[in-house]
């Protein structure tokens, strides 16, 4: 953590909501561009980076998740800085660094290469990422610059271990089959939340069984709790270094209508909120949410909002996990 937390770097948060230039939780915007990243940050000290990824190139259905980092950037001036007596940007640095996008967005896996390089600039200036999507498979890219063997918490509709589909083997339903193949993620240390949903193969998810998975149904959620889901995280992952991964199609499309693939069933906005203030104490290193899609969305951009704030429990968890 960095010594001294600029105290002008708030100012915004205390401007009216509907004045300055949106950005990630009213946050200052990084001066220094992704692509000249190199180093570029020494002027700053910035502990964690609030990014934006606006790439749908993986989705199998409905696209649009490229708008989401606009319209949650949008939606995040209703966060406030304080939640539960506690205030993360006392804790950090946080800065939006604006976004990370591939530079041929038409190439499927050139576009994860391309990401990949982006996050390395920005996990090697020592900065801990907590992105916005862009679709689910914005998230390897990111796992592939945190390390090896790390532990994963991953909310979701679908266990996303899946194989290929119409001759691609990337696509949002295999970011974490791929991660768990480059060793980037310890199955045995992984956790997928609120699994549902009708399939058109029986064994789509045979994988993440078959690797050592902890997989939670939406039926376990019901027969157990919210109580259970926060023991048994806390079981799976340990003191392990933990990726948070939030697909907003875990919540019930009540909740979150502006999403590329809703099921119904889901948990509510509440349930979840709880869940991810329950796991405080655990080794946050990171982490997203993903799949929200504002061409569904309601009028009021519910979707978005709750994008937000589900982003805000994750940017707390990494910035109490800071030493």
């Amino acid at each position: 953590m960095s010594q001294t937390i600029e105290k002008s770097a708030h100012t915004n948060m205390f401007a009216p909501r509907y004045t300055q230039i949106p950005t990630f939780m009213r946050v200052p915007h990084s001066v220094a561009p992704f692509r000249e990243i190199g180093g570029c940050f020494a002027d700053t000290l910035i502990d964690i980076g609030l990014i934006g990824v606006p790439f749908d190139g993986g989705v199998t259905n409905r696209p649009g998740a490229r708008h989401g980092p606009r319209a949650v950037r949008d939606m995040s001036s209703l966060i406030r800085a304080t939640n539960n007596g506690f205030n993360p940007h006392e804790k950090a640095n946080i800065y939006d660094l604006g976004d990370v996008f591939p530079e041929h967005p038409f190439e499927l896996s050139e576009s994860l290469d391309s990401l990949t390089e982006q996050f390395k600039k920005i996990t090697d200036a020592g900065i801990i990422p907590v992105s916005c999507g862009g679709d689910h498979s914005i998230t390897l890219p990111i796992l592939r610059n945190l390390g090896k063997g790390l532990a994963l918490i991953h909310f979701d509709a679908h266990c996303d271990t899946g194989g290929d589909y119409l001759g691609s083997k990337w696509h949002h339903g295999t970011p974490f089959k791929h991660a768990i193949d480059e060793g980037l993620i310890n199955p045995h240390k992984a956790i997928q939340i609120g699994i549902r949903g009708t399939l058109n193969d029986p064994d789509q998810w045979k994988f993440s069984f078959d690797s050592g998975i902890t997989v939670i149904t939406m039926e376990d959620f019901e027969d157990f709790g919210y109580s259970y889901v926060i023991t048994k995280i806390k079981e799976v992952v340990g003191d392990s270094p933990v990726y948070i991964s939030f697909d907003v199609d875990c919540l019930d499309p009540v909740y979150a209508p502006g999403t590329g693939t809703p099921e119904i069933g889901g948990f509510t906005s509440r349930e979840a909120l709880r869940m991810l203030a329950g796991i405080e104490g655990l080794n946050v290193i990171g982490g997203d949410v993903v799949e929200v899609c504002p061409p569904f969305d309601t009028h009021d951009q519910i979707t978005a909002l709750t994008g937000a704030a589900i982003m805000y429990e994750i940017l707390c968890l990494v910035a109490k996990a800071i030493k």
